[in-house]
């Protein structure tokens, strides 16, 4: 019975934290049913389309596409809370799909206000092809019936009626609702009356009946609710599932017509969408985009020539530039990859590459010398794409394109990541704005995450459930390639073949407590569920033409995005471009400039040979911080041990150092080391492997030895590196059979002879296979790999020669980010550079270099920023250095007249060289002001005094009180609160003998970036579950309430030496503890490390010992304190007794005054410290502060 009835109101996994209903079972449990045909109408969105419609495809039913829309009366306007009603919009045809295309954009682009909007002018004028239902409760319709509107109804329905025709449809609902059953009474008398059909359906949410409470929780997810939370949005019934036939004939009848209507407008809907997925998994041919069709943008040459004229005419040009001799070699190169790129239909994507490319440049834009495969090819070399010469490097082109593998290229390219953007709009001015859009990307619902999320929402208390993410493995599992994961770790998978997966402290945690299983089983059916949407961090698609002519729109944030995602695009044949941003390249253009203008010699990279022993000394010795791809701790024990002494080693270095291939960096090395040893398994390997040492490191390698031993074409070779690669096992054992004993192209074309007719023992060429499969899936590009190596030669190279400019381009490339200016300020001043303080006459708005030492840029003060800090230095460069502060004051603008500005400028330190204390200034600052910007308001009104006319005097108006300084504990806290950094001291510098003892500093919590399938992952040299010590500052502690038991717990902010160190201290420890642990006191503190993904470590603290202040070092017995200064001078006796009185302690203190050679006991005793006596030296000098004991 199920063909008699079709669901045509459906919510997937993509109604985000709404609908629970995965594409995969509706489809399957659709198709295992019967039905002919099933819809997806998710809310605001197309977001699920085409893979719910390739899912339907491949289970022989019929996809609906459809969206429920938010109507309102006008799609633009703003303003309050918008009234948002519901509408169901089926495609009916493709004319209708592409209308659906329109409507779910503009409804982004022009109408999101809260939700995506349309309106019914829009209606009106993209109604073509359309079927329209007017939904659930929330539809108008229902709504004004709801409020007795009857007449208003009415008349909207005959106004859809209008729009749409027959292809109108009444829709009514029965979830056990009453308002439901009301307004279904009204439809149908509704229907009867205007000749409108009726049409019944269930509001799909999730799959199951059982399934009710996973889609609650998921809604608490999305609210931040917890599901015992009697204020919350909740469905009213457990009705929202995937009904059969039977029960949906039972909850309409009386109302069987409306059943029926649902395989009539099934049977009107047929979309066809071409795809060459579709291809790929054999469904019929009328679905399947063929795989040599893309829609590029169409390029025209300015000069008249066509195309192919123009890309070969720049490639000639280009070699006889880049080769001093054009040797056979290159000119065959040339030839063929010109032949094979015309060939297969990719001349105008070279050229749309090569033009924004090109604009970069001429704009002074750095962009990178390559990225990825495309750095194997001699023609973007020419053309100067890339800047790599891959026959120097012995890059393949055939790893970018070759004739088995018809698929688009894909040049992947770096941009200047300040100015990425500036590229990005020079794409849209040329190809014109609609025809360019940003691609989206879903955040997923991870394991530890949901896991989480679901403990929160049914309220497990935090240390619980942290205690159990503790246990899940941060890395997949052998034999597991992709989440879900989190039944194998369970054990819930009912397979005894899963059994190896098993976390057995997991699973006897989810056998032994009732609450957690429950929490596990709705974590499993929620893992993978996408969770939000976001912009993918590089990816930009060129069509053509109107990107809504191929796929919908979406917004985020500002951002106009695709709705389908990076893959689909590609599927449907359309041009994704790669822009990425790499801060490194900024570095580099920073420091060539500011090397130019301190020493005025121009740097040219790729006019130099790469072969410096001093930059090769450098990386070797490990010392590699601020050197691309070389500054983690694990690279830099790599680098010591390999001791590189040419390019080759930096690029095979970039290419080893990741999960995997890292297993080879032992043998890799000792090979280096010892190259007498080495053992090739057949002579023809050796000058393949030599320059790795015999060691496979690269996919080039693996094709040219299928090439070599097994007779392969390149393009063979690639399609056989992919294969192991994704360790597709039958494939791999038929490779393996044709690379030993050869393969007989039924067209007579591409024979392979296979490696016994060319020579190669049987036991040889299995060995070899055997050794590539198992490394092919972590074998690096070349192409990449190399490409980056420059830049890593490039940057040791700045830091060997010119390091103080280098490291002031890497300050200033960060100068918004204070934990960077904190890193690098650290690491400048640990390699003998003085980093002097911001000053207000001396500063610039960035770090500069001023005489071989690193002056504090202004724009990197907390609470003063760049744009404000160029105005102020505008003026100063205009007319002259700021004389005092009242000088200062009156010459900057209004806006930098902002009080947080001026405190951070006076706690900095920039105001110093005004002669002022640090307190003085503090004290006063408001109200000189305040009187500044009343004398500019009165005289902005015209009231002028007698005096207005008067040039401004340059002396200090100020009145200054007679206070003391800031001691030093202050003044170097305001420094760290406002630079990021301490300069003129550490607070922890009396302390270093303590860190000999720790087990961990924050320096050890800096991950490392490792690249792997295209993603960026951080991998910690400490483990997960440690037992540490630290010691250092607590900078914060800030109380927490328990969810669960209402306790009292902490999160605490500590800061060493290197940096800062998260603490959390749950309610047990905290209670013993909370008394002594206050914000500004010195502490050790014993813990676990707790790691979790995409979180930064915390320590968790289970004890915390206070310090005592360090004593003067050889401090003698029963000491005193001798002071000499000039006690009659006030303000210094002030000063210096204010010190005094600040380290309260046992010690008397007796001075001697030098302008009447009289000797005193000071009225105060103290406790004698570092701190104390620094203080004092900074007061009235080092000779003037003496230290004795009683024999003195």
């Amino acid at each position: 019975m199920e063909e008699n009835f079709v669901h045509l109101h459906v919510h997937t996994e993509f109604s985000l934290l709404d609908g629970a209903a995965k594409i995969k079972q509706l489809v399957a449990l659709s198709a295992e049913r019967g039905n002919k045909a099933v819809a997806i109408t998710d809310h605001g969105n197309m977001y699920g389309t085409l893979q719910f419609y390739t899912e339907c495809l491949t289970h022989k039913i019929k996809p609906i596409i459809g969206e429920e829309f938010y109507v309102c009366d006008d799609h633009k306007q703003r303003g309050g809370k918008p009234i948002l009603n519901h509408l169901i919009l089926l495609a009916k045809n493709n004319e209708g799909y592409k209308n659906l295309l329109k409507l779910s954009s503009i409804s982004f682009v022009d109408g999101f206000y809260y939700k995506p909007r349309i309106d019914y002018d829009l209606l009106e004028q993209y109604h073509e092809g359309i079927i329209c239902l007017s939904a659930c409760l929330a539809g108008s319709i229902p709504q004004l019936i709801l409020q007795n509107r009857l007449e208003d109804a009415e008349k909207l329905a005959l106004r859809l009626k209008n729009i749409f025709g027959d292809d109108f449809y009444l829709e009514i609902q029965n979830h056990g609702i009453e308002e439901q059953k009301l307004v279904m009474v009204e439809l149908a008398k509704m229907s009867k009356k205007l000749g409108i059909k009726l049409v019944a359906t269930n509001d799909v949410h999730y799959i199951n009946k059982e399934d009710a409470e996973m889609q609650d929780v998921l809604m608490c997810v999305q609210m931040g609710k917890q599901i015992d939370d009697p204020d919350r949005l909740k469905f009213q019934t457990q009705e929202f599932y995937l009904k059969t036939y039977e029960e949906m004939a039972l909850a309409f009848q009386g109302y069987e017509e409306a059943l029926a209507t649902t395989v009539e407008i099934a049977d009107k809907c047929d979309v066809v969408i071409k795809s060459k997925l579709h291809g790929e998994l054999g469904l019929e041919e009328k679905y399947v985009l063929p795989a040599s069709k893309n829609y590029i943008p169409q390029y025209q040459p300015e000069n008249g020539m066509t195309c192919f004229e123009f890309l070969k005419d720049m490639t000639y040009k280009g070699l006889k530039k880049k080769y001093k001799v054009l040797t056979p070699e290159i000119l065959e190169r040339a030839e063929s990859e010109l032949t094979l790129i015309h060939d297969l239909g990719f001349v105008e994507y070279f050229l749309v590459v090569w033009d924004y490319i090109n604009y970069a440049r001429s704009h002074d834009i750095p962009v990178g010398p390559g990225r990825g495969s495309g750095a194997g090819s001699i023609v973007a070399y020419a053309i100067s794409i890339t800047l790599i010469d891959p026959l120097k490097y012995d890059l393949i082109f055939e790893r970018f394109i070759h004739k088995e593998r018809v698929s688009m290229p894909d040049f992947d390219v770096d941009f200047d990541y300040d100015r990425r953007g500036e590229v990005i709009d020079y794409v849209r001015r040329r190809y014109t704005n609609s025809n360019v859009a940003l691609i989206v990307t879903f955040g997923t619902m991870a394991a530890k995450n949901a896991l989480r999320d679901v403990a929160r929402v049914l309220r497990m208390p935090y240390s619980e459930v942290d205690k159990i993410s503790k246990e899940i493995p941060d890395k997949l599992p052998e034999g597991i390639k992709k989440p879900p994961v989190l039944k194998y770790y369970f054990g819930v998978t009912g397979k005894p073949e899963n059994d190896k997966f098993i976390v057995p402290a997991l699973k006897k945690m989810y056998d032994e407590d009732q609450f957690l299983r429950r929490i596990v089983d709705m974590a499993v059916k929620l893992e993978g569920f996408p969770r939000n949407t976001s912009t993918h961090a590089a990816g930009v698609l060129i069509a053509p033409d109107r990107v809504d002519n191929f796929v919908p729109l979406s917004r985020n944030g500002d951002d106009i995005t695709t709705q389908y995602n990076m893959i689909e695009l590609e599927q449907l044949g359309l041009l994704k471009m790669d822009f990425l941003g790499l801060r490194t390249l900024t570095d580099i253009d920073k420091a060539i400039k500011l090397v130019e203008k301190i020493h005025g010699v121009k740097i040219d990279f790729y006019d130099m040979e790469y072969d410096d022993p001093k930059v090769y000394e450098l990386i070797s010795s490990g010392d590699t911080d601020a050197i691309f791809q070389l500054e983690s701790a694990g690279m830099k024990k790599f680098m010591k041990e390999l001791k590189p002494d040419c390019l080759e080693d930096i690029i095979a270095g970039v290419s080893l150092y990741r999960p995997g291939p890292m297993d080879s960096i032992p043998r890799y090395v000792k090979n280096k080391q010892n190259p007498d040893k080495i053992v090739y398994a057949h002579p023809c390997l050796e000058p393949i492997l030599n320059v790795t040492y015999g060691c496979i490191v690269y996919q080039e390698q693996v094709m040219k030895v299928l090439q070599v031993m097994g007779g392969y074409n390149m393009g063979q070779a690639d399609n056989v590196r992919r294969i192991m690669g994704k360790k597709k096992v039958e494939k791999m054992a038929y490779e393996r059979e044709k690379f030993i004993n050869g393969w007989k192209d039924p067209t007579g074309k591409s024979d392979i002879p296979g490696a016994i007719k060319l020579g190669i023992p049987k036991e040889v060429a299995e060995q070899v296979f055997s050794e590539m499969e198992s490394f092919a899936s972590y074998a690096f590009n070349k192409s990449h790999a190399a490409a980056y190596a420059h830049l890593s030669y490039q940057t040791a190279y700045l830091r060997c020669y010119y390091e103080i400019e280098f490291l002031t381009a890497v300050l200033n490339n960060r100068i918004t980010n204070a934990d960077e200016i904190k890193k690098y300020v650290t690491y400048t001043r640990k390699q003998g550079h003085q980093v002097l303080p911001p000053d207000i006459n001396k500063s610039e708005t960035y770090f500069s270099v001023e005489n071989g030492n690193l002056r504090f840029g202004l724009g990197a003060l907390k609470n003063v920023g760049v744009q404000l800090m160029e105005e102020v230095l505008a003026e100063r460069d205009k007319n002259g250095p700021f004389k005092n502060f009242d000088d200062f004051i009156n010459r900057v603008s209004q806006q930098a007249l902002n009080k947080r500005c001026i405190e951070a400028l006076i706690l900095s330190g920039a105001f110093d060289t005004f002669g002022k204390s640090r307190s003085q200034l503090m004290a006063v600052y408001e109200i000189a002001v305040d009187k500044v910007s009343k004398d500019r308001k009165s005289k902005a009104k015209g009231q002028f005094s007698l005096f207005d006319n008067m040039e401004l005097k340059t002396q200090d108006q100020t009145q200054y009180p007679d206070i003391r300084e800031f001691n030093r504990e202050t003044k170097l806290k305001f420094e760290k609160d406002i630079l990021g950094v301490y300069i003129s001291g550490h607070p922890l510098e009396e302390y270093m003998d303590k860190y000999k003892d720790f087990t961990l500093t924050s320096d050890m919590l800096e991950p490392e970036e490792i690249e792997e399938d295209d993603e960026v992952k951080y991998l910690y040299n400490v483990k997960d579950g440690t037992p540490v010590t630290c010691g250092g500052i607590l900078t914060k502690v800030k109380k927490h309430i328990t969810k669960a038991d209402k306790k009292e717990m902490a999160m605490i902010s500590m800061e060493d030496i290197y940096g800062t160190i998260e603490i959390m201290a749950f309610p047990k420890v905290y209670t013993k503890y909370k008394d002594i642990l206050k914000e500004d006191d010195l502490f050790t503190v014993a813990g676990r490390l707790s790691i979790r993904d995409g979180e930064a470590p915390v320590v968790m603290a289970e004890s915390f010992v206070r310090w005592s202040a360090p004593a003067v070092k050889d401090m003698p017995k029963n000491q005193k304190l001798c002071l000499k200064f000039d006690m009659q001078n006030k303000e210094l006796y002030n000063k210096v007794y204010d010190v005094l009185l600040s380290y309260k302690g046992d010690a008397e203190v007796f001075s001697k005054c030098t302008t009447t050679d009289k000797k005193y006991k000071m009225p105060v005793k103290v406790n004698m410290v570092n701190h104390l006596i620094n203080e004092l030296n900074g007061l009235i000098g080092e000779e003037n502060v003496i230290v004795v004991g009683d024999d003195k």
